[in-house]
């Protein structure tokens, strides 16, 4: 039996909206119910001692829209956010952030399939590009591509370092006929353009050869430039 009195359901109301679903003894949601906020927002699902806890659905005033799990009245575990711009993740979140392992889809229909840290795409992760079909698989740090990494194609792909989501350093370009070009993208000699802009020096031509992320065509280690 609840101890809250009407007076005290007439403050909760005013604070948290208008909710129907269950209560422990102390009166504070817990378990199943639907709670309709004072902002119009409405969240249905599980509450634990008064907070937003384990499966549910957030509706967002905007059109957004969250389905999973929550923890002391935050996103936290596995869940899929729908944002109103018609993008969608779906993965690993810890204290309302992506965090973890999750797939973001573009509202263009490009898609990301990596880690997350902090909403920023951050370590290893694969990046398709809807328009062309090509993929970029390699390390991101803070939203960027940043070392080790490679561009793939339909008939080559480059292979080497990237800094600040542009290739910069050693690399090479491996062609699906059976060769390779080995060679390095540095900065242009362009007094002009404010830009800065990399051109790819080639060195030479191989054949197929073994490569290893944060290796250059040689086998040493690449660096950043």
């Amino acid at each position: 039996m609840s101890d809250l009195g009407s007076d005290d359901f007439d403050e909760e109301r005013s604070k948290l909206g208008e909710y129907e679903g269950e209560r422990n003894e102390a009166g504070e949601r817990h378990g199943a119910g639907k709670a309709v906020l004072p902002n119009g927002e409405v969240y249905q699902g599980r509450y634990e001692y008064g907070g937003r806890h384990g499966q549910g659905t957030y509706y967002f005033k905007n059109g957004a829209r969250y389905v999973g799990d929550y923890y002391q009245n935050k996103k936290h575990g596995r869940g899929t956010f729908y944002y109103p711009d018609g993008s969608r993740y779906e993965g690993s979140w810890v204290e309302d952030l992506r965090k973890g392992h999750g797939v973001y889809t573009y509202p263009n229909g490009d898609t990301y399939d990596g880690e997350w840290l902090d909403h920023m795409r951050h370590g290893q992760g694969l990046y398709r590009y809807t328009d062309t079909g090509s993929l970029y698989k390699g390390s991101w740090v803070n939203g960027t591509m940043e070392s080790a990494g490679e561009y793939i194609h339909s008939n080559h792909r480059y292979r080497g370092n990237f800094v600040d989501s542009n290739p910069r350093g050693a690399g090479k370009y491996v062609f699906y006929t059976g060769c390779e070009q080995h060679g390095e993208y540095r900065q242009a000699d362009d007094d002009i353009s404010m830009l800065e802009m990399q051109c790819w020096i080639p060195k030479c031509i191989t054949g197929l050869t073994l490569w290893t992320p944060g290796q250059d065509a040689s086998g040493e280690p690449s660096q950043s430039y």
